[in-house]
């Protein structure tokens, strides 16, 4: 048996903070309104259950964003989605996330190793250090990520690579 040990209130407190976060990381791996809303829904069952303790707001940002990566992601790579695309489903294709501009369209298009990151460095404000520890890598293999996400970025809305 799972201990519970945080409260209703409390939960319903990092909801209220989190979920804002939790969608946008969701749907940035999803694609899709159903699908997101139900890999949300899962992030928080699993906070629920959680026993983490979390040290600061950020931390719990973190412990987040990486459960809702790691379930889109599980997800994904299920059996029965193997070989799904979007090119296969226009109408998921065709559904506009929450925030879409050129620069979001083009941070979905990227992999999730630099999606990932990009997110969590330009939109939650976390540095290449706490990136790496929450994801468990060093953190120069978050630099340089990074950098590829950036050059891929670039070339994507029309600039000039660095070569």
């Amino acid at each position: 048996m799972t201990s519970l040990l945080r409260t209703n209130k409390e939960i319903a407190e990092i909801y209220d903070r989190q979920i804002d976060t939790v969608y946008r990381v969701c749907y940035s791996f999803m694609k899709n309104k159903p699908e997101t809303e139900d890999m949300v829904q899962e992030t928080f069952l699993r906070l629920i259950t959680s026993e983490k303790a979390f040290e600061n707001i950020r931390h719990e940002r973190a412990w987040l964003i990486v459960t809702a990566s790691n379930l889109c992601r599980d997800s994904l790579k299920h059996w029965w989605r193997r070989g799904e695309s979007l090119d296969d489903n226009p109408a998921l294709a065709a559904q506009a996330a929450p925030e879409r501009s050129p620069v979001m369209d083009a941070i979905l298009q990227l992999p999730r190793d630099y999606k990932d990151i990009v997110y969590m460095y330009y939109y939650e404000g976390y540095t290449t250090q706490e990136i790496a520890h929450a994801l468990g890598c060093p953190p120069s293999t978050v630099r340089s990520r990074l950098l590829r996400a950036r050059q891929r970025l670039k070339s994507m809305l029309g600039g000039e690579p660095n070569d």
